[in-house]
């Protein structure tokens, strides 16, 4: 019988590669060999089912067969690392970058990029939306006035028209319109209902959000916006944010 850390390891490859591991033993060793096999898929069942749970969009776009095939594949090579599914998948985007069937559709990996930001900004810790009071107040000294976002916003820089397309995929969401459409950058947030939106945002907006999340200053970041996008006007983008609730008190959790 081997070891115990010798044996985890032998257990955790066999899971991947379908060998029984050393020391696993039953009635008969052919037995040893059925159960095994059936723990083995109901392993792999469930991680294609976490998969979709996670990627829906996708599984739409390609059908559940092909998915869960995929799945399969993807599964046997990035196998969780922790029990807890909750980042399990990150890597997915990747994945499809790389997968054979899918090279032919380059939007696949940006739309995964999407809903793995939308399962990060989920699971986001807590903090307390700053009162508005407070922002008008301090908004009087852009140079020396940091902003500081809730840890679930995000900006995706993305190469293709991937937000449109993943709105197009929700229920009732707008029809599918690419004529003319490019890359896109998405916004991504949790709203005060734990809802996740998914907003397509300018240049100008990004810059000034990235800067914002980077530590900068309002006024720089507001340079930085207009760097990007002359003429950029940063209220809009400030007064939506403030309504969102993601300008937040730093340091301060909800309570």
């Amino acid at each position: 019988m081997p070891a115990h850390p010798e044996f985890l390891d032998a257990f955790s490859a066999g899971i991947g590669s379908g060998t029984l591991p050393p020391g696993l033993t039953a009635t008969t060793p052919d037995e040893a060999v059925l159960r095994f096999a059936i723990y083995r898929n109901n392993v792999t069942v469930s991680l294609i089912d976490a998969l979709a749970f996670r990627f829906p969009v996708i599984e739409r776009l390609v059908g559940a067969d092909f998915f869960r095939a995929m799945a399969r594949d993807y599964a046997q090579l990035h196998r969780p690392k922790s029990p807890v599914l909750i980042s399990w998948g990150e890597s997915f985007p990747d994945f499809l970058i790389t997968f054979p069937p899918l090279a032919a559709y380059p939007y696949m990996a940006d739309v995964a990029r999407i809903e793995v930001a939308r399962g990060q900004a989920y699971h986001a810790a807590d903090a307390d939306p700053l009162p508005v009071a407070e922002l008008v107040a301090a908004a009087t000294d852009p140079a020396s006035l940091f902003l500081h976002l809730h840890p679930s916003v995000h900006v995706l820089r993305l190469g293709q028209p991937a937000v449109s397309i993943w709105a197009a995929n929700q229920a009732g969401g707008p029809p599918l319109a690419l004529a003319g459409k490019g890359p896109e950058i998405a916004l991504v947030w949790r709203g005060s209902r734990f809802d996740v939106p998914v907003a397509a945002i300018g240049h100008g907006d990004a810059a000034m959000i990235e800067a914002l999340l980077s530590g900068s200053s309002l006024m720089i970041a507001g340079e930085m916006a207009a760097f990007a996008e002359p003429d950029h006007n940063p209220e809009t983008m400030l007064v939506r944010l403030m309504q969102a609730g993601v300008i937040v008190i730093p340091g301060k959790a909800i309570r």
